[in-house]
């Protein structure tokens, strides 16, 4: 299946500008439509956060601020997307059939709830990388695709890359999520140069191995390898990312939190490492 949507939710500018980067970049090799979208914080949700012992004129002084902050944010927000799209030439309008394009909308709400709703009815979502000092497990937007969408996301890198999908790595741990995520890769490994499927012992699980996906991959036309990596300083998500350079590869795939998100998150893991530290494209599934 051919990428036609893509949705881009902006909540800043300092890691969004490299993701529309990114995502436009998608956009032009499939011919597809970027919607890229701003959640502004609804002032009310303010109040039942307040607590107890504030006294009506303190609650609406932080509606007020809360009110101010997000008019300031989505001004910056929509500046820097009509100035990038001016700057790249990128038609703006509604989407159709076979033809690039972009869009800007916003809406009022609970950013992880309507992000995820959106992201239901697109092909793809791009969201920015977290940016340098944010916990990367706050990252709601990114974890409402993966969680509640039942459609891949892709994290852009910090810097937008001048190719994707040319070079594909596949990591394969035999789970489930590892099936999706080569499911959510094959229009990509169909037109790119080079496929690598990237499996070590310390990441499989039980299901099949790398060489019955090697024999599925060739069903579909596509030819690739296989490259063991090993993990260093026993972090596997680092051996993986090493295998991925090594390769020269432009996106990776992969399945997310095949262990629980709060063991992840409490413990790390191979998903929280690649989030953290990929300086690359990195398309996950759940």
């Amino acid at each position: 299946m051919a990428i036609r949507k893509l949705l881009l939710p902006l909540t800043g500018t300092a890691a969004g500008e490299a993701a529309l980067d990114t995502a436009v970049r998608i956009a032009r090799i499939w011919n597809a439509h970027v919607t890229a979208l701003h959640v502004r914080v609804d002032s009310r949700d303010v109040a039942p956060l307040a607590g107890e012992g504030l006294s009506g004129a303190m609650i609406e002084e932080m509606m007020s601020a809360t009110e101010k902050e997000s008019n300031e944010r989505a001004r910056a927000v929509r500046a820097m997307f009509d100035r990038y799209v001016a700057e790249n030439h990128v038609p703006v309008g509604e989407a159709r059939l076979n033809e690039m394009s972009a869009s800007f909308a916003t809406v009022v709400g609970r950013e992880e709830d309507l992000v995820a709703q959106q992201a239901r009815l697109a092909d793809l979502t791009v969201v920015p990388h977290p940016e340098a000092g944010e916990d990367v497990s706050s990252s709601d937007a990114l974890h409402a695709v993966l969680f509640d969408s039942a459609r891949p996301v892709m994290i852009a890198p910090l810097v937008a890359p001048a190719r994707i999908g040319t070079r594909i790595c596949i990591a394969w741990n035999g789970t489930a999520e590892s099936a999706a995520s080569v499911q959510a890769a094959l229009p990509w490994m169909q037109q790119a140069e080079a496929v690598r499927v990237l499996t070590a012992d310390e990441y499989h699980r039980r299901g099949p191995g790398a060489a019955d996906l090697l024999s599925y991959l060739a069903l579909h036309g596509i030819t690739a390898d296989t490259a063991v990596f090993r993990p260093i300083d026993r972090e596997v998500g680092a051996g993986m990312l090493r295998a991925a350079k090594d390769f020269q590869c432009d996106l990776l795939s992969m399945g997310a939190y095949s262990h629980s998100r709060l063991r992840q998150l409490i413990l790390g893991g191979v998903t929280r490492h690649v989030l953290e530290n990929a300086d690359l494209p990195v398309m996950m599934t759940r």
